[in-house]
């Protein structure tokens, strides 16, 4: 399992702040989708630019124009691209074109998708690397990420997998026994009244189990 830092509704300033004190904490860092709101693809450039040997994902969320949309991601520094799962094959069959020409790989967000197991075994043949099951903010007081985990499971190796959705150090124990490949943590870490040892406290819970 890997860590992936989400920075979401943060500052671009204060997010370097962040990654600088988390050290080798994390394994991977999420641009944000409000972020990229915010500051576009400079967002991505940016810290390309300042942690060079990080993997950055680019939430952009890719509903239409696949290839041209995940293309301005890949050249802006971005290892990994997000689509929305349930947008059409051809809009994911670009993201993946694209993904192959920079050397990247596109992770499918599964949010709003009714079939999960099914609609993730045919991302897969598509040529999508992550399929994520993904609980919305809006939501999380009444849905939890950890029941679509194991629907996909079912269908997918755990290394196909991510979870995203009010995560903590707390419900580790309780993902790490579907061993998904990526774990996203946004809120749960930025929003701590210390966010390096929260992320470490989680970093050190996922290694251990």
């Amino acid at each position: 399992m890997r860590l992936q830092l989400a920075l979401d509704d943060i500052s671009l300033e204060d997010g370097i702040c962040l990654l600088e004190t988390l050290g080798d904490t994390i394994d991977i860092v999420e641009v944000g989708t409000p972020m990229i709101i915010a500051y576009g693809m400079e967002a991505v450039r940016t810290i390309r630019r300042r942690f060079p040997k990080l993997t950055i994902t680019s939430d952009a969320k890719i509903m239409d124009a696949g290839e041209y949309e995940a293309s301005q991601c890949f050249e802006a520094g971005a290892d990994i691209v997000t689509v929305m799962g349930f947008t059409h094959d051809a809009t994911i069959s670009g993201a993946v074109a694209a993904a192959s020409k920079f050397g990247g790989a596109v992770m499918a967000d599964l949010m709003c998708v009714e079939d999960l197991a099914e609609r993730a075994s045919a991302l897969k043949e598509l040529g999508v690397r992550y399929a994520c099951v993904h609980t919305a903010v809006d939501v999380q007081n009444a849905e939890n990420p950890y029941t679509a985990l194991a629907r996909i499971r079912s269908a997918l190796p755990g290394d196909h997998c991510c979870i995203a959705g009010g995560i903590s150090a707390q419900t580790i124990p309780e993902i790490a026994g579907h061993n998904p490949a990526i774990v996203i943590v946004g809120g749960g870490i930025t929003k701590a009244g210390d966010p390096a040892a929260v992320a470490r406290e989680i970093h050190a819970k996922m290694a251990s189990l």
